[in-house]
């Protein structure tokens, strides 16, 4: 026999008792209450972007006027005991509804966040321009935010009941549609899982490496069809979580990507055609050991990415473009050495070369007939400027 869901208990005790003429005024205006607060719910929570728009977007609605309504019944009576029954089964299902959905569990709280606090505003304005007596007033605001946390744990509870029974084999399909864009299989592998997992996928993916303490703010204002897989991902820092994040390949679309990451010490891969995420992934991961702060989008980072791709190549590199300075004095060898750097990055002006290394123009001449000394013909050579300048960029 299948055991029915836990439904959370309500626990509301503040009893307001508000007068009639209070009442009448809030309950005018409940309906632009509840469309006020959905419409600052889809402004302010990126997953819900377009929700007024189809099924779920009535469900939304309905439930918060169905909570609304609820929480005027519950403050008009003069005790406790008035029936929350169909508001917090509303709040249960609609949890259900948001996991079915796609949505995330932190999306749906921070909707009633949201809600919350334009429902107080807007009731508690209503409120004071009814008359309200001051002691109401604090009881109202309690009954107010003991009220949406009831509801919140409702849907909470909803969203998980909806998870434990139909989702857990979507997350797992979920899994193995995450492993097999990050392992690069075949074509034909990959959308046979994401046709498993019911998962869409949009023009193109983009990998994201960021601390596991920033995922859940991540999620809530990315595409709700993130992928993150669960397993251990090779190469991976420890403490760090991966997300392969479904976008339009445009630049239009990055760019709201990224500011969506703000204040996340996220590292942004490039975007590329979904079934490549691996090599989006790859890059990620390279950048990451650049070792920069905060939001880092790769796409700023291309150069540094190419002159590390192969440290060990490089130093070689190095050694052989420096190895006529190797028989002067350590000192005299690194001056040539920064001057030769700058002069092939200011392609020989040198005026910016002398402000560059705090120095006179003069003294950047002398250095320069120097280098020309040792180097010859080759400071002219093509394919010796361009040795020199990745190995010492």
């Amino acid at each position: 026999m299948t055991t029915p869901p836990v439904r959370p208990t309500t626990q509301i005790q503040t009893v307001v008792d508000l007068d009639p003429r209070v009442a009448r005024a809030l309950r005018s205006e409940l309906a632009e209450v509840a469309d006020r607060a959905v419409l600052t719910i889809i402004d302010e929570v990126p997953s819900y972007a377009g929700a007024l728009s189809g099924r779920m977007g009535e469900v939304i609605r309905n439930a918060v006027q169905l909570a609304l309504g609820g929480f005027l019944t519950l403050a008009t009576r003069p005790d406790s005991s008035a029936p929350k029954a169909p508001a917090i089964e509303g709040a249960y299902q609609l949890g259900r509804g948001e996991a079915r959905s796609g949505r995330t569990v932190e999306a749906l709280l921070a909707a009633y966040r949201v809600g919350a606090r334009v429902a107080w505003r807007d009731m508690g304005d209503a409120a004071v321009g009814a008359g309200i007596e001051p002691g109401q007033l604090a009881r109202f605001a309690e009954l107010v935010f003991a009220y949406i946390d009831e509801l919140s744990a409702a849907s909470v509870a909803g969203h998980t009941d909806e998870l434990e029974s139909s989702g857990r084999v979507r997350q797992r399909n979920l899994d193995r549609l995450a492993r097999a864009l990050l392992s690069g299989a075949p074509a034909d592998a990959v959308n046979a899982a994401a046709e498993r997992a019911d998962w869409e996928p949009r023009d193109a993916l983009t990998a994201v490496v960021l601390p596991e303490s920033q995922v859940s703010h991540a999620l809530t204002a990315l595409d709700p069809r993130t992928l993150q897989p669960t397993d251990e991902v090779p190469g991976l820092p420890e403490g760090h979580a991966s997300l392969l994040v479904p976008t339009a390949a445009s630049a239009t679309a990055r760019r709201t990507m990224l500011r969506a990451l703000r204040g996340t010490d996220a590292v942004v891969g490039p975007t590329v055609p979904w079934l490549e995420a691996a090599g989006s992934h790859r890059r990620t991961l390279r950048c990451v050991a650049l070792g920069l702060e905060g939001l880092v989008d790769s796409d700023e980072h291309l150069a540094a990415l190419v002159l590390g791709a192969d440290a060990e190549a490089r130093a070689d590199l190095r050694a052989r473009v420096l190895a006529p300075l190797a028989d002067l004095r350590p000192s005299t060898a690194e001056k040539l050495t920064d001057t030769l750097r700058s002069w092939l990055l200011h392609h020989g002006r040198r005026d910016a070369v002398a402000e560059e290394l705090f120095v006179h123009a003069q003294t950047v001449r002398y250095r320069v007939g120097q280098l020309r000394e040792i180097y010859g013909d080759r400071l002219e050579d093509p394919a010796f400027v361009l040795d020199a300048t990745l190995a010492l960029a």
